[in-house]
């Protein structure tokens, strides 16, 4: 039975939840049932979106950038059993402490690392990023994917601008240490700025 205390998030997708697993701190992502679709579709969405954050999880981890561990993946039940992070979100550390910039270039480093393994994020803001020190941990690859297009890549970073920007506008220069610790990572950063300033623009003028 679901408890309302343990309930830390709900969104239009999935319920989030604390636990435990073998005694460890657990978060625990439940994909919900949705009535307004036929049940085998809904079913499969479900399971093969699952399937899909559990694994650009795994592959993020690989390419060197922190996210929860996972311990275990449900497809029936359509629920993910991750580590529970510690810390503070960057929305609130770009906030609140001195180091911010430091803390920026690092984000910026990891997302370059993502991107280098064509990874997209999906939902790239400064909610979905928890710091446990120094290091950032992303969560919620639920809009993810693996995609090699700088287009791509562009929108996601144009998702993080767009949260820095109207989040911390009082603290200036934040995007400007992220883009360069991704350029610092990501050989390919430089092209994928630049469609930044062009996904902007398609923005104001449509």
């Amino acid at each position: 039975m679901e408890s309302e205390e343990c309930v830390i998030a709900r969104g239009a997708e999935a319920v989030i939840r604390t636990g435990t697993w073998h005694a460890r701190p657990a978060a625990i992502k439940e994909r919900v049932v949705k009535s307004y679709r036929r049940a085998e579709l809904d079913s499969r969405l479900r399971t093969s979106r699952t399937k899909s954050e559990a694994q650009l999880m795994f592959q993020a981890r690989k390419a060197g950038v922190r996210t929860p561990l996972i311990f275990d993946v449900d497809l029936h039940s359509c629920r993910i059993v991750m580590e529970f992070i510690e810390g503070i979100s960057a929305k609130m550390a770009l906030q609140d402490l001195p180091n911010r910039m430091q803390l920026a270039f690092e984000i910026g480093r990891r997302v370059g690392r993502l991107h280098r393994a064509d990874i997209i994020h999906g939902d790239l803001t400064t909610s979905n990023i928890i710091f446990s020190g120094q290091e950032p941990c992303f969560i919620d690859f639920g809009l993810g994917e693996r995609s090699g297009e700088l287009e791509r890549k562009g929108v996601d970073m144009h998702l993080l601008k767009e949260a820095l920007v109207s989040a911390h506008s009082e603290h200036g220069g934040l995007y400007d240490a992220v883009a360069s610790g991704y350029t610092e990572e990501y050989p390919e950063g430089e092209m994928v700025l630049s469609l930044v300033c062009d996904i902007e623009k398609r923005g104001r003028y449509n």
